[in-house]
């Protein structure tokens, strides 16, 4: 009698983790869904200055320019040959998106004319070229 008594008590003892299990995944879940996705460019560009401005979405892609003249998508260096491709595969993600460009101050004009054509052959036509405040 008395060992039947002992594996009661144990059994008893033990703490049953699957209700705390159950709430730590809900949260998990309800964190992810909640969250906001930022798609920032992955470096930070001079932009030049500008006297009229408009707000971005904030579903949109973001591609940065560099003085040095490098194509910055979704925090990737990206070749120039390759930049219609990445917008495609950000736009089939988010198809609401538009295209942010930022272009540094010292950039050429030439990378930005090719990224704006990247992103209408892309299907994208909400194209807005990101200046700094006065």
């Amino acid at each position: 009698m008395r060992d039947s008594r002992e594996s009661f008590e144990e059994e008893e003892s033990e703490i049953n983790l699957t209700p705390m299990l159950d709430v730590v995944f809900i949260m998990l879940i309800f964190f992810i869904v909640t969250a906001v996705f930022v798609k920032d460019p992955g470096v930070e560009v001079e932009r030049p200055e500008a006297l009229t401005y408009q707000t971005a979405g904030s579903g949109s892609i973001y591609v940065a320019i560099t003085p040095q003249d490098e194509i910055w998508i979704d925090r990737d260096v990206v070749d120039p040959a390759e930049v219609r491709y990445a917008i495609e595969r950000l736009h089939k993600e988010t198809p609401e998106a538009g295209i942010v460009i930022q272009a540094d101050a010292e950039a050429r004009n030439e990378l930005v004319i090719r990224v704006m054509d990247a992103a209408k052959a892309a299907g994208v036509m909400d194209i807005i070229l990101s200046a700094g405040e006065e």
